[in-house]
Parts: structure tokens; C-alpha cells; sequence
């Protein structure tokens, strides 16, 4: 059975693998014969995960994706601190692509990376 890039990075997500290795895997070429994070793509699902989490919630939806626009995200969830995330309108419209983007949260005595990706 063949993979692809994003295929296979799902599954790695879905394992629990960590975030920084998907980071680094994201980086990488596609293997589905195209550029990775090619344009043309379209995204119907987009997914979060966050690094060394401990309660912190992202959502990402597609009408957001679809809209392009600047965003700042409030991803305190149950933890007892908050972050915020920025999501750019080019972090976006490489999301409209298919593609992956990893933003590193504000500090609050740490950060988070949080990968975000579409389907």
C-alpha cells in the first residue's frame, strides 16, 4: 500500500508521535511525486496539535482558512496559564494549499509548538 507525505504525517500525529519530529518530517519533500505542501490543494479538515501540552486548546476552522485573515488564537483550554498563537494570512493560504505550518505560542514562562495542517 502506498503513502503519502500527509497521509503518512497523520499517522504519525494519530500515534502520538512528538510534534517537533513532525515539524521536522513537514520540512521535508513530499513523496507523493509533488513539491511538498504543493499549491492547489484544498482544505477541508484542518487539525492542531500541540507540543508538551497540558490542557491548552487550538481550533482551526476552514471558513477561517477559507477567510485568509490574520488571526490570534486564545489556546488556554484547562491549562491554569494562557497562550496566544498568531495565525498569519500566509500561514493561512498555505493551509488553503494542503499544507502544514508550525507556529511556536506566546511565552508564559514557556511555549508550545502547535502544527497545524489540512486535509
Amino acid at each position: 500500500m502506498s503513502m503519502t507525505r500527509k497521509q503518512f504525517l497523520r499517522t504519525i500525529v494519530g500515534a502520538g508521535i512528538g510534534v517537533a519530529g513532525v515539524a521536522t518530517l513537514a520540512a521535508c519533500g513530499g513523496d507523493d511525486g509533488g513539491p511538498a505542501d504543493a499549491p492547489g490543494g484544498s482544505c477541508t479538515t484542518p487539525t492542531a496539535t500541540i507540543a508538551g501540552n497540558h490542557g491548552h486548546i487550538i481550533t482551526v476552522t476552514k471558513a477561517e482558512v477559507t477567510a485568509a485573515t490574520a488571526k490570534s488564537y486564545d489556546i488556554m483550554g484547562t491549562a491554569t496559564h494562557t497562550h496566544t498563537v498568531m495565525v498569519t494570512a500566509g500561514n493561512f493560504a498555505t493551509l488553503a494549499g494542503g499544507g502544514t505550518v508550525t507556529i511556536t505560542s506566546s511565552a508564559s514562562g514557556h511555549t508550545h509548538d502547535v502544527v497545524v495542517m489540512c486535509a
